[in-house]
């Protein structure tokens, strides 16, 4: 058993950031799934979005463009927070020597922020096309080397630890030495990530399972917002898939090719953004997916074309050398080639409920990040939000959680843990389950749904967790537990809203209700 003052469960950008302020107050232990550095954030292309440009932008430009993008969801006093507080975080970022790109035309100069989607100002400050592998050696490189938290690689949360109705700590499998660990703590923070995994078709990272969410909810913990799952319009369609024999890994191709100019095209070449959206290739993520999906139905495809035809040679090569040089390990010179593309789950809107200060209703958790949802998104995203949402609120987390120094009562006696057979399932059934809840969730709970696709579903899902009856013992299982879960909360939340806003889609229901449904849908765990 190991005590400290913040356990924070997870690595990426806001468990970072959390665990960097929390340090300042006492002690820190930081869990994380795989290695240090394996998360959602050093996966991250585009950039992160900030308002630092006080000539041409502004936070009230910021604040109006994710109020927009959110349709109608977005928590006005969030937002606020993250478009204000958010410019000072990225300076300090800058600071501990984070390497964004720079302006040539400025001798020394200025950055050279990036136009996204949605957005009506360059307000991206990006690295290359690897910014958030940027981001996070920055933090980590901090965090590691000024010793500011214990950090045990390779361990995965199993469930809460409840003492009276109260977090604290967590029960936790060591993946290599495969023991049952407890961590307790005054507080705990859960920066877990997102749970693109739960889909079949994906950009997110394997660890990507909805872990913290499953726990949370299990322990009592209430979720909201659900229904909302963000497709990324592009994500690189691999040759084996395009003769149908595989499903394999997505690579993302980062918001930030069409907004320097690359073009949707659909298999007959044809440009076709323009019909649906006056803003085109730079509508909101919601929209661009949609139209992808319409065209590839069309025209018979499983993808549509992004071509860089008009960005040069010289400048793709400069401004994404990762997504250069992937494709080209993938057969694909970018610089003649188009790139076969399909939408993809990427992020996720809803989560654990929070306030602005990743407080829940269970006293002594807080959550932040991608795992976490305060309404600062809504129901649809603003490109480049994210890791400024893990970065600002991961920091307000732990500025909160550390004002928790007079709870003593610190043992592993009451357990928010499961109960079953213990029998383990074979690694033969844990693939299969694992298959049906994705293959599933990408056919009835995806870019489009409807009463009939969510039930069977829910049907498809209740099944497997049906099969699922015991204490999981392995990573594997953990993780098929944790998929099972939040794959039935997405459904019932999408059966639920009987409306279409931001990244929902119903065809049964294809237009937005505001009379009925300007509203978050909570579920209350335990």
């Amino acid at each position: 058993m190991q005590q400290s003052d913040t356990l924070i469960v997870g690595g990426g950008i806001a468990g970072l950031s959390a665990a960097m302020e929390a340090a300042k107050h006492g002690s820190v232990t930081l869990l994380t799934k795989g290695k240090i550095g394996e998360t959602a954030t050093e996966k991250a292309q585009g950039g992160i979005a900030a308002a630092i440009d006080e000539i041409q932008d502004s936070t009230e430009f910021h604040f109006e463009d994710t109020i927009a993008a959110g349709a109608g969801l977005c928590d006005e006093k969030a937002v606020r927070i993250l478009v204000n507080e958010g410019v000072q975080r990225v300076k300090e970022l800058i600071e501990m020597g984070a390497r964004f790109d720079r302006a040539e035309t400025e001798a020394g100069g200025g950055f050279a922020l990036a136009l996204e989607g949605a957005h009506k100002r360059r307000r991206i400050l990006h690295a290359g096309d690897a910014t958030g592998e940027e981001i996070q050696r920055t933090l980590g490189w901090r965090v590691v080397s000024d010793n500011l938290a214990e950090i045990r690689q390779h361990t995965i949360g199993i469930d809460l630890i409840l003492d009276n109705g109260r977090c604290i700590g967590l029960k936790a499998l060591n993946i290599k030495q495969n023991t049952v660990e407890d961590f307790l703590a005054r507080s705990v923070i859960i920066t877990t990530g997102g749970l693109g995994q739960t889909y079949l078709y994906t950009t997110n990272p394997e660890v990507a399972t909805g872990d913290g969410i499953a726990m949370a909810y299990r322990a009592g913990a209430e979720v909201t917002d659900m229904e909302f799952v963000q497709f990324h319009p592009t994500s690189m369609v691999q040759f084996e898939e395009l003769k149908d024999i595989i499903a394999l890994p997505r690579f993302l191709i980062s918001e930030a090719v069409r907004g320097e100019g690359a073009t949707l095209l659909n298999i007959k070449g044809e440009r076709f953004m323009q019909k649906y959206d006056t803003q085109g290739e730079l509508a909101p993520r919601d929209i661009v997916s949609r139209a992808i999906f319409n065209e590839m139905k069309q025209t018979n495809a499983n993808h549509v074309f992004l071509s860089l035809a008009k960005l040069g040679a010289d400048r793709i090569k400069k401004r994404f050398p990762v997504i250069y040089k992937t494709c080209l390990e993938r057969g694909l010179d970018i610089t003649k080639d188009n790139i076969p593309v399909a939408p993809a789950a990427h992020y996720f809107m809803g989560g654990i409920r929070t306030d602005v200060d990743g407080k829940t209703n269970i006293p002594g958790l807080y959550a932040a990040g991608e795992c976490a949802s305060l309404g600062v998104h809504g129901a649809n995203r603003l490109a480049s939000n994210s890791l400024l949402d893990g970065l600002v609120f991961g920091y307000r987390a732990a500025r909160a959680a550390s004002s928790i120094i007079d709870y003593p009562h610190l043992n592993a006696g009451n357990r928010a843990s499961s109960q079953g057979n213990n029998l383990k399932l074979s690694e033969t059934d844990i693939q299969r389950f694992k298959l049906i809840i994705k293959s599933n969730m990408w056919k009835n709970v995806g870019i489009e749904r409807s009463a009939a696709t969510l039930k069977q579903a829910m049907k498809m899902v209740n099944e497997v967790a049906k099969r699922f009856d015991h204490m999981p013992t392995t990573k594997e299982e953990v993780e098929l537990r944790n998929l099972a879960l939040v794959a039935g909360l997405i459904s019932r939340a999408a059966l639920d809203r009987e409306e279409s806003r931001g990244a929902h889609f119903r065809l049964d229901f294809p237009k937005s209700d505001d009379k009925n449904w300007k509203r978050h849908l909570v579920y209350k765990g335990g």
